[in-house]
């Protein structure tokens, strides 16, 4: 991830309201949930949470799908590892990144530790 993808990143989650939906919908893996689903769980009105969702499209942090007449949101996990990457790859002064990888296909988090390049 470049710093301009995490700037993008880092400003939608940077409100409260986005940031609770993408923590929900980290939880339900790659089926996600129904628009309606996340608004009922957050007690957000329907209006508001299409703009929310949208700013969370737009950062890449979500994947949006339709199914039959609902939209249904899912976490973008390779999104969300690449942000935690880039906020770590120079942990410690270090050009080893330790963060951990969230993959709901392989039980979740695992530790990953990788060699980075100094750009």
């Amino acid at each position: 991830m470049e710093k301009k993808g995490a700037l993008a990143a880092l400003g939608a989650l940077s409100q409260e309201t986005r940031l609770d939906v993408f923590r929900l919908l980290v939880t339900q893996g790659p089926a996600g949930l129904p628009a309606g689903a996340i608004a009922d769980r957050l007690g957000v009105l329907p209006a508001s949470l299409t703009f929310h969702l949208q700013q969370l499209v737009h950062a890449g942090l979500l994947t949006q799908r339709r199914l039959g007449r609902q939209q249904i949101y899912a976490a973008e996990y390779t999104a969300m590892n690449a942000l935690l990457t880039y906020l770590t790859e120079n942990c410690c002064g270090r050009d080893a990144v330790s963060a951990p990888v969230c993959d709901p296909a392989a039980g979740c988090c695992t530790a990953a530790t990788t060699k980075t390049t100094a750009a």
